[in-house]
């Protein structure tokens, strides 16, 4: 399936001041004595109309298997809803099976597949394969952890440019390094956890961040950490059906990551912070590495409001002070926590090192059993739910 980006005004909404048309550089806009529309051909995705629109009916972008004409917008009395997602009955295609398998290894230790929350929204997966992969354009490349540490994470965008790519907080994509291995044979394919929120790394921009750790001898993790601005890249994806974020604005999340499993943590804050900075639920943030230097998005990360988010980091190697980890973090707060492990409201989402599955696993049977909860049954009660995800490697 190949879905393309179409920009739509919405007639419910619109009250036909002509602003858009006398904005649009493009001439893109146009109207008759019914609606005012976007010829698809003509336009750019600038955004030049976006602002000056008093109503915000100019806001909106659907994906689209073939575009509208003018003529069919003519001719709406509202925008046709169901274009902009997979439909509530409609199966999921099966991911490749080295993708499946690669996703069933970073939940093997946590059992059967978990459910999405059943507040997320539903995603598009598979849309793009090793086979018919979709060209990205590297739009920036920065490393994100200290100058002189072990540690080297970047943060790369990538650029779909007009190509649709719908993703949600949660999901990966999949890139295959050029070239072949020592048997001549080409290379598995890569996934990586999206660090973005839904909307992009800029609200209307056509793009998605990834956080990549350099590995020593790695051809994919050194293939993607050396790309350059300008570069192509050939990207499958999204993949992912179940790590999804809960978009019900009273659920509390509890995020417990290292390293570069805040790659889906980042999308899920920027998600609340643009589009629920007024959600009842709370937002926790477990978060460890070995010294602030290595942790990725340190600096940004301490710049959001403590109203947002309630982050709680753990490092193990600063000198002079005892090693921290996550699970000593969530004992710190095991009071905070238990509170909302009594709501089924609340989600705990855990992603990074397998190592960090148990004892986060005995901290939450720990903080139960001090508060009066059973987690031998509250754990499965969760997950049953589509309320517990793990996802390490």
């Amino acid at each position: 399936m190949e879905l393309k980006r179409q920009h739509l005004i919405d007639p419910v909404v619109c009250i036909r001041c002509n602003t858009c048309e006398e904005t649009c550089p493009q001439d893109a806009i146009t109207h008759d004595r019914n609606n005012y529309v976007v010829m698809a051909e003509k336009c750019n995705f600038c955004r030049a109309c976006v602002s000056p629109c008093p109503t915000g009916a100019i806001d909106n972008w659907l994906l689209v298997s073939r575009p509208w004409s003018i003529d069919d917008q003519f001719g709406w009395e509202e925008l046709p809803v169901g274009e902009s997602g997979p439909g509530e009955a409609e199966a999921a295609p099966l991911p490749p099976e080295e993708v499946s398998d690669l996703l069933a290894a970073a939940t093997q230790t946590t059992g059967p597949m978990v459910p999405p929350p059943a507040s997320a929204a539903k995603p598009y997966t598979n849309l793009y394969s090793r086979e018919t992969p979709v060209t990205a354009r590297v739009a920036g490349n920065m490393r994100i952890t200290g100058d002189g540490t072990e540690s080297d994470i970047h943060h790369v965008v990538l650029d779909f440019q007009h190509n649709a790519f719908p993703f949600l907080e949660g999901q990966s994509i999949g890139i295959v390094p050029p070239g072949t291995d020592a048997k001549g044979r080409a290379y598995n394919i890569r996934l990586y956890s999206i660090a973005s929120p839904r909307e992009g790394e800029r609200t209307g921009f056509n793009n998605l961040a990834l956080t990549v750790k350099r590995v020593p001898g790695g051809v994919g993790s050194n293939y993607v950490c050396d790309l350059k601005k300008g570069d192509e890249v050939q990207v499958a994806g999204p993949f992912g059906q179940a790590f999804l974020m809960p978009d019900d604005p009273q659920a509390n999340i509890i995020m417990i990551c290292t390293g570069t499993g805040a790659a889906p943590f980042r999308g899920f804050t920027e998600r609340r912070r643009r589009n629920a900075q007024d959600a009842t639920g709370k937002l926790m943030l477990f978060f460890g590495a070995r010294t602030p230097e290595e942790l990725p998005y340190f600096g940004p990360l301490m710049k959001l409001p403590k109203s947002l988010i309630d982050v709680n980091l753990a490092f193990s190697r600063v000198p002079d002070r005892p090693k921290q980890y996550v699970q000593d973090k969530l004992r710190e707060r095991a009071d905070e926590l238990a509170a909302l492990l009594g709501s089924d409201k609340t989600h705990v989402f855990i992603c990074g090192l397998k190592g960090m599955e148990q004892g986060c696993d005995e901290a939450f049977a720990d903080i139960c059993r001090l508060h009066g909860l059973d987690w031998a049954g509250l754990r499965p009660r969760m997950r049953e739910e589509g309320r517990y995800h793990v996802e390490t490697y």
